[in-house]
């Protein structure tokens, strides 16, 4: 194993949690009038429904789908699903979320290409995020085949094992990952760079995504009426429900 192999796969993954971590939080502190998506539907909607929703619904889905994929420990759901079935799992299903999101990015990436009004007003950096997260997803497809040569699930638990020692801040053997097909390889450090870019592009609003899961949680509002001459008692605060408005 090279010294830059054991670099990428063994120091490379704290670097980008740390920047990603940091980073956004560092964002969020000092710009955050920065932290949005900057949607260009008010230029031109166009195919940005059907591009934004294929590519929201594939990408959520393989996200949450990775993350319970690679940090569930197999002592969790070995007693009652071989790895095997649960690698099969997740060609068939991520194969799906896969496609779903390819078509949707490719028709985000078309639209603000080659639509000449939105391409005006977008930054450098949005069709980089775009093109790059393209890359992602074709190499994502590019793995299905591998890993239904390997469906006996020996890969994923190689990776689950990598991962969770990555997020439990343990030491990590990179070594187990020397033997691994290209394909995987090039998209664990393609997928690790994107968390290292995110606090510094527009994709970083998924952050909120996850922060708006608190209005299900925040506590009643109080409604007082501003109108006068009313009996008295109807001017006493109202419990009203959470999202209520005022």
């Amino acid at each position: 194993m090279s010294t830059l192999f054991g670099f990428v796969f063994g120091v490379y993954p704290y670097i980008c949690l740390t920047v990603f971590l940091v980073g956004s939080l560092i964002r969020f502190d000092q710009n955050q009038y920065s932290w949005k998506s900057d949607s260009s539907q008010l230029l031109r909607t166009g195919s940005l429904r059907w591009g934004s929703n294929l590519f929201h619904v594939g990408v959520l889905f393989l996200f949450f789908g990775h993350l319970l994929g690679l940090l569930t420990p197999h002592s969790f759901y070995g007693h009652f699903m071989e790895a095997s079935f649960k690698q099969m799992m997740a060609i068939y299903s991520g194969g799906v979320a896969g496609v779903l999101g390819f078509i949707g990015l490719s028709l985000l990436i078309h639209r603000r290409v080659f639509d000449a009004r939105i391409r005006a007003t977008s930054h450098p950096t949005d069709i980089a995020v775009l093109v790059i997260l393209w890359v992602q997803l074709s190499v994502g497809l590019i793995t299905l085949p591998y890993s239904w040569a390997h469906s006996d699930g020996s890969v994923m638990l190689i990776l689950a094992n990598w991962a969770q020692c990555i997020v439990t801040l343990r030491a990590v053997d990179a070594g187990e990952l020397v033997n691994l097909p290209w394909p995987y390889l090039f998209h664990v450090v393609l997928g690790m760079t994107i968390f290292l870019l995110l606090p510094f592009s527009r994709l970083v609003h998924v952050w909120s995504g996850f922060a708006s899961l608190g209005y299900l949680f925040r506590p009643y509002q109080v409604v007082r009426s501003r109108r006068l001459n009313l009996p008295p008692g109807h001017n006493q605060p109202q419990p009203r429900q959470p999202g209520a408005g005022v």
